[in-house]
């Protein structure tokens, strides 16, 4: 039985891969420091699936304490989500991005190479291909300047990686994420940043909820049929069942470059406006909106060509955007 090392495993994605990962029948170790996740979270996973995951609360930004976790710990594969991933604040606070997202990983590949372990996945996202010329976005197409630190800071891992490929043997994919979205069925985890939400659909739910007084569609005049953003729109959940189809392949030695990358995503893409329409229509919740001006750092139009990942990794996503938006509410209504 295998062990896997999730970084950032009590966030949102991170949960829900646990999860599926203890599901699959992997051991699971979780690091996370709880900057933009909760305690509570390790409980949860351990109540859907009957077995706790190993915890440690550790900083990846502290080079020492990686160092004494691989020194004191057996793993056979890594999945990699812990860094910030927020668009907007990532052009307010781009040295924060800088050391948590490259930084950190920079520190887990000495590691790995030191102890001669092999095997990452890479959380890394469509924001590395900026604004594509064409939708939908298929994975050869050229990876233009980032249009947000965010991005950028994502192109720069995956460059890290190639690099460490080429040099030192390791076998990695990068899974570009697209939008997800959802929770997990039990109402158990879902998305609940701290403080102020920095995407779309918790902001949403915050709003049908009351705890916020009104939502901002940020921009109505984009080239679009509806003037607003087009996004694609994943359940979390296929998203995670994507990290265990990943792994598998590099466990089973069945990827056929050291580095690999896929598109993961619904192939449909949603403006905000279908987005809340959607909402109203699969929840019965009015939602109090306003337009506002463009945010900095975000492109037009986003969503995903995944036949490579159909193909290669025979996965593909099962859940509906009404689905994933009901589960969101549900999520929502069981927090006190």
């Amino acid at each position: 039985m295998s062990t896997i090392l999730v970084t950032g495993g009590l966030g949102f994605i991170g949960s829900h891969t646990s999860v599926e990962l203890q599901k699959a029948g992997y051991e699971v170790i979780i690091i996370d420091n709880l900057s933009n996740s909760r305690y509570e979270v390790l409980e949860r996973i351990t109540k859907i699936t009957g077995k706790r995951p190993e915890f440690h609360q550790i900083d990846l930004r502290v080079k020492k304490d990686v160092q004494n976790f691989f020194n004191t710990n057996q793993v056979d594969g890594v999945i990699h989500f812990a860094a910030s991933k927020a668009v907007g604040e990532s052009m307010e606070k781009p040295l924060l991005y800088y050391e948590n997202n490259i930084t950190t990983l920079t520190y887990l590949l000495q590691e790995m190479r030191v102890k001669g372990l092999d095997n990452f996945i890479f959380s890394s996202s469509a924001t590395v291909y900026g604004q594509a010329d064409e939708m939908p976005i298929t994975e050869e197409a050229p990876v233009k300047p980032a249009e947000s630190v965010y991005g950028y800071t994502k192109q720069i891992g995956e460059e890290v990686m190639k690099h460490c490929c080429n040099a030192y043997g390791l076998n990695a994919i990068a899974l570009r994420y697209f939008n997800p979205i959802g929770a997990h069925e039990s109402a158990l985890i879902g998305e609940l940043p701290i403080g102020v939400p920095q995407n779309l659909i918790p902001f949403v739910t915050q709003t049908a909820a009351g705890i916020r007084e009104c939502l901002s569609v940020f921009g109505d005049d984009y080239d679009t049929p509806d003037g607003t953003a087009i996004r694609d729109y994943i359940h979390v959940v296929d998203l995670a069942k994507a990290h265990i189809a990943a792994l598998n392949r590099l466990i089973e030695r069945k990827n056929k470059e050291n580095f690999e990358f896929y598109n993961v995503g619904t192939g449909k893409g949603s403006s905000v406006l279908d987005v809340i329409k959607a909402f109203e229509s699969s929840t019965g919740q009015k939602l109090n909106y306003k337009i506002v001006g463009r945010r900095p750092g975000d492109v037009v139009s986003a969503y995903a060509d995944t036949s490579k990942a159909n193909r290669e990794l025979n996965w593909k996503a099962k859940e509906s955007l009404d689905v994933s938006l009901a589960s969101a509410w549900k999520w929502q209504c069981a927090q006190k």
